[in-house]
């Protein structure tokens, strides 16, 4: 087990610290047959079911890509959090068919990108834009490092540690001694940007739990940096979150305020992924005791509401939006779980557990959060 410089905290129960993961849903009374029975069920259904439920298409005989159903494109979020699902399942083959399909598509090999993702591809290949989306790069590192461990390292393109410390090394040095582009962290606060050329953030994209390991796994020169972003994350995520309700805003700078002139100062889809995380870090390392606050505030809110819309930070309802991505939000409120208590804790979770997936042409983001909370809350979501 690695050594924790940063986070030190006497009799730490976290997993890193532990090895033992919590199964949430055998907590709350689910047998163990009939969670272990959901888990491969759900996979089989997201990658390999029918055409009105999966997502995963494989590709000639070793590629394939995740489609965001309602955009038809495919993205560097779903594309990593395609390969975080593989490793975690063991499914080796799947995952290496994904990251063979970014690297030959999605990868860029010069310019003021190099070494990172075009972060969005039409299903032939053909990019739709040419800049990244950082919670796309700090997936695929993770999911290399962990794949690197679960399997070891191969042939390129599957040497999977130093794929993961070639993107390590890009996010945070890109620019230096007059170099062309930009970093995807800020390189003063070490908090994690919206897009290289920009000065605001998406909570949403802060991973504290991602960074402690790149602390441990990463590039030996950039260890310090990992960790004191885990640190900076861990603040930053107190001041972007509502003090009473918990809610985030999508955009938010880097003082914590909403970012307003995008459209996206409210709580809607991506800030969903703010309980998620806290969740899974509070599951991983239990290095802030504010997230089981955190967790409550916002399962408390949701507690007793049946439908749901968009909403100011302080909870006042907006107008309800052309579409929803209300599974979503159900799934990333009880991955809170992992970190809350209490009755709203209980209550999220096993709406959860009754909520089926999604099969309508927006279901690709709403499944996606299903999976990784299905994982996480069967204590199936591990550092490897």
């Amino acid at each position: 087990m690695f050594k924790i410089r940063k986070v030190d905290r006497t009799n730490n129960k976290g997993a890193f610290f532990t090895g033992e993961y919590r199964n949430v849903f055998k907590e709350y009374g689910y047998s163990e047959t009939e969670i272990e029975a959901k888990v491969k069920d759900t996979w089989q259904q997201l990658f390999f079911g029918d055409e009105d439920i999966r997502f995963y298409h494989p590709v000639s005989d070793d590629m394939g890509y995740i489609t965001d159903t309602g955009n038809n494109d495919v993205r560097t979020e779903g594309m990593s959090y395609g390969m975080m699902m593989a490793v975690q399942m063991d499914e080796k083959e799947l995952f290496d068919r994904l990251w063979k399909w970014t690297k030959t598509y999605m990868w860029h090999d010069s310019g003021k990108y190099k070494g990172y993702f075009a972060w969005s591809c039409a299903l032939d290949g053909s990019r739709n834009a040419q800049g990244p989306a950082p919670d796309g790069e700090e997936y695929f590192a993770m999911a290399l490092l962990f794949a690197s461990n679960r399997w070891g390292d191969g042939a390129e393109p599957f040497n999977y540690s130093e794929q993961a410390k070639d993107i390590l090394h890009e996010v945070i040095h890109k620019g230096e001694d007059g170099g062309e582009g930009d970093p995807l962290w800020d390189p003063d606060n070490k908090l994690i940007k919206f897009v290289p050329e920009c000065y605001f953030t998406d909570p949403s994209y802060h991973l504290p739990h991602f960074y402690e390991l790149f602390s441990h796994l990463g590039n030996q020169e950039d260890r310090q940096f990992w960790s004191e972003a885990a640190e900076a994350s861990r603040v930053y995520l107190r001041k972007a979150c509502h003090p009473v309700t918990g809610l985030s805003a999508e955009y938010a700078h880097y003082d914590g305020s909403p970012e307003k002139t995008k459209g996206h100062q409210h709580f809607y889809s991506d800030s969903y992924r703010v309980a998620m995380n806290i969740g899974l870090d509070y599951e991983w390392f239990r290095a802030d005791e504010w997230q089981k606050e955190e967790a409550n505030k916002i399962q408390n809110f949701f507690a007793n509401k049946e439908d749901y819309t968009k909403y100011t930070l302080n909870g006042r309802e907006l107008v309800r939006p052309d579409y929803l991505h209300n599974v979503a939000l159900i799934a990333a409120n009880a991955m809170a779980a992992l970190a809350g208590d209490g009755e709203a804790a209980k209550k999220s979770v096993d709406k959860f557990w009754n909520t089926p997936l999604r099969r309508d042409k927006r279901r690709y983001y709403d499944n996606c959060l299903y999976f990784f909370s299905l994982l996480a809350l069967s204590g199936n979501y591990r550092i490897w």
